[in-house]
């Protein structure tokens, strides 16, 4: 699933909201149109959509009143009409916010960065360039996203979920394996070096995932 889906006809405008948005580590499509922008919603999702109301065919308002009709998808509408009418007719229509153009990028960033924090902030966890979806059970470096196993996503929420707390491997195993799995804590060690492939710049210099010895693992903020 798409972070934001921005729909917005100017090119220019969004390009350059995007390049903020990838900085941020969102992941991010784009469409032109009232119609494109419910292709690609339908087909991929969004977690937010940025909705520009002036639009080639069909306008924002219909494309906000379509969504409605099936999905609480946040949606911020972005809009040069700054009549009190239309900015009450988003809001009615079941838009969560409504910003005038041309807008602030650091105002704009920070409505976006709310949105997400109220609506999602118990089902993820984030820690610099690594975002954790616990729900969708996903896992994003760079706004990109990470293919891991089931095991190693486990490991990876519950190293973030204490970070800066050092865990014994007997603790570790068994929350992820449990205490009457067969398997050995060697396990634990291989799934260890599969992350540390996975999220650390540098494998064999982590930053992230620390090996305390004698007692366990550790993820440092």
């Amino acid at each position: 699933m798409t972070d934001i889906l921005i729909v917005e006809d100017n090119k220019e405008l969004s390009g350059l909201l995007c390049d903020f948005l990838h900085a941020e580590n969102y992941t991010v499509s784009v469409a032109e149109s009232g119609e494109k922008a419910l292709s690609l919603y339908e087909k991929y999702g969004a977690r937010l959509i940025v909705l520009d109301i002036m639009l080639p065919g069909m306008d924002g308002f219909a494309v906000c009143r379509k969504i409605r009709e099936e999905s609480n998808t946040p949606i911020l509408i972005v809009s040069a009409k700054t009549e009190k009418e239309d900015k009450l007719n988003g809001l009615v229509l079941g838009a969560d916010d409504y910003i005038e153009k041309p807008y602030d990028i650091d105002i704009m960033l920070a409505k976006i960065g709310g949105i997400f924090k109220r609506r999602y902030s118990l089902d993820e966890i984030t820690d610099g360039n690594i975002r954790i979806n616990k729900v969708s059970r996903t896992v994003y470096k760079n706004g990109e996203q990470v293919e891991m196993t089931s095991k190693e996503f486990d490991l990876l929420v519950l190293l973030m979920e204490n970070a800066g707390k050092v865990l014994s491997k007997e603790y570790i195993f068994n929350r992820i394996w449990g205490s009457d799995s067969f398997s050995e804590q060697q396990t634990l060690t291989v799934h260890i070096k599969w992350l540390r492939q996975k999220i650390e710049d540098d494998p064999k210099v982590p930053k992230k995932i620390l090996t305390v010895w004698g007692m366990g693992y550790k993820f440092e903020n």
